[in-house]
């Protein structure tokens, strides 16, 4: 092994290689860098030579091999980790795939704020400081009626800091029937915890009753929190308090009432026979102080965590140290800004890509498939079987989960693939096509398709031989 080791070339003759050199300059690379990828690559190659993983028979052998892998290893740290994909599972919301898209003019004002100086925290008026907890504020309050607003770096966000301000030491009365998990299995009770709140739990998993919450109420009480369970769906033998009786109880015991909502519906698809997702301003007008929602699902714009209501506790929380620990930046401000414009001035079906595709028809799917299935035919020497099918799509995002909406897509065969190799194959693409497995047969569902985005799909279906 030891006179395979010495096989090994010195670092300086690697880095006059013209493999390298080509590389250093097609990606305008520093020497350091491609010095120390170098060197990794040197360093594992002798530990698998030694460890008998690995043998060559002379200089050149090593060399190439070594060049290789730093090659690789060096297109691989130059290749973007975040890149766009093509979503052709039908879920709306995909949380695994970013959540919400954003509107053409939200992009637009991120690009232009991004570019420039801004008036982030800057008073133009007065020439003073200004302070950024202002710039959406009047937004969010015209648009649920709320007296105040402030904006933070994503919904869990907002919990921490409610519960941090208003109970931390105290104790927050929770139906054990909202105590739920959302993604990546983070916890209600397990924020409350990390806030300094003692969670009281009352009730049964299916029901609790008013009474329930007033046995609960004593010296310490500081708060009574309602949870909106819209990541699953309770049916059956339930009962749930109904937010005005909670709210008239803690105004006799003179404690603070929050609802966490998460989806934040400002637009009621209910008009649609589309669940019965709680509208954010009918929440403010029952009469509870805080309530708290995420920017990135139904309101359809970039993470943040938004949390409305009485004027007196919002300006407790602008006060408050985590404010400036959550505060979100300037890009997420203005595409922010942007999408609760537009749902205030504009016609919001045409302009907010989440409520667009929400509710896309199965009719209007079934065209564009149609077409793009009969564009697919007129290409020769196509390798793929593609059939219409129904289908049906979810919204995602832990959003409405007992709602199915009535899509419409294609199936893909091959003679030469598996559906599971197939699935691989399009997820590999660039730019990766997600698609999902169903009866064996991978599926594309139009929904969460573009209609931009069909060219580039059947371009990518046309390569595969």
């Amino acid at each position: 092994m030891s006179n395979v080791v010495r096989l090994i070339p010195p670092i300086h003759e690697l880095l006059q290689s013209k493999t390298l050199k080509h590389l250093v300059d097609e990606h305008n690379l520093n020497e350091p860098f491609v010095k120390r990828v170098i060197q990794q690559q040197t360093d594992q190659t002798r530990k698998d030579i030694l460890s008998k993983e690995l043998t060559f028979e002379s200089r050149e052998e090593v060399r190439d091999y070594i060049l290789s892998n730093t090659k690789d290893s060096i297109e691989s740290y130059m290749s973007n980790q975040i890149e766009p994909v093509i979503n052709a599972t039908g879920t709306v919301l995909h949380t695994n795939l970013g959540r919400a898209r954003l509107s053409e003019a939200a992009i637009q004002r991120v690009v232009e704020v991004a570019r420039h100086y801004s008036t982030l925290e800057y008073n133009k008026q007065t020439g003073d400081r200004g302070s950024r907890h202002d710039l959406v504020e009047q937004y969010i309050k015209d648009l649920t009626g709320a007296e105040a607003a402030i904006v933070v770096n994503n919904n869990a966000a907002s919990v921490y800091m409610v519960l941090s301000a208003f109970s931390k030491g105290g104790e927050v009365i929770v139906s054990r029937g909202e105590l739920v998990e959302i993604g990546g299995s983070f916890r209600v009770s397990s924020i409350m915890e990390e806030s300094g709140a003692t969670l009281k739990e009352v009730g049964t998993t299916n029901k609790t009753h008013l009474y329930d919450y007033e046995q609960a109420i004593n010296e310490h009480t500081s708060m009574m929190m309602k949870v909106h369970t819209s990541n699953f769906h309770m049916i059956g033998f339930t009962k749930q308090v109904e937010r005005t009786d909670l709210v008239k109880l803690a105004r006799e015991h003179d404690v603070l009432t929050y609802e966490d909502l998460g989806s934040g519906m400002v637009y009621d698809l209910t008009e649609h026979g589309i669940g019965q997702e709680p509208l954010v301003r009918d929440i403010i007008e029952s009469g509870i102080d805080l309530v708290s929602f995420s920017g990135d699902k139904l309101l359809g714009g970039p993470q943040v965590g938004v949390i409305a209501g009485k004027k007196e506790y919002i300006n407790q929380l602008k006060k408050h140290q985590l404010a400036r620990v959550l505060r979100v930046d300037k890009m997420t401000y203005a595409a922010l800004e942007e999408t609760l414009k537009q749902w205030i001035f504009i016609n919001q079906n045409k302009n907010i890509p989440t409520l667009r595709d929400i509710l896309l028809t199965r009719e209007e799917l079934k065209i564009r498939v149609k077409r793009f299935i009969e564009r697919y035919l007129t290409y020769d020497d196509t390798s793929l079987v593609l059939n219409e099918k129904i289908l049906s799509s979810k919204i995602g995002g832990g959003t409405l989960p007992e709602i199915n909406l009535d899509s419409y897509g294609v199936t893909i065969n091959s003679e030469q693939y598996t559906s599971k190799e197939l699935k691989d194959l399009l997820r590999k693409m660039n730019p990766p096509i997600i698609t999902r497995i169903e009866d064996e047969q991978v599926l594309m569902d139009f929904r969460t398709i573009s209609e931009n985005e069909e060219d580039i799909v059947l371009k990518k279906l046309v390569e595969i031989k």
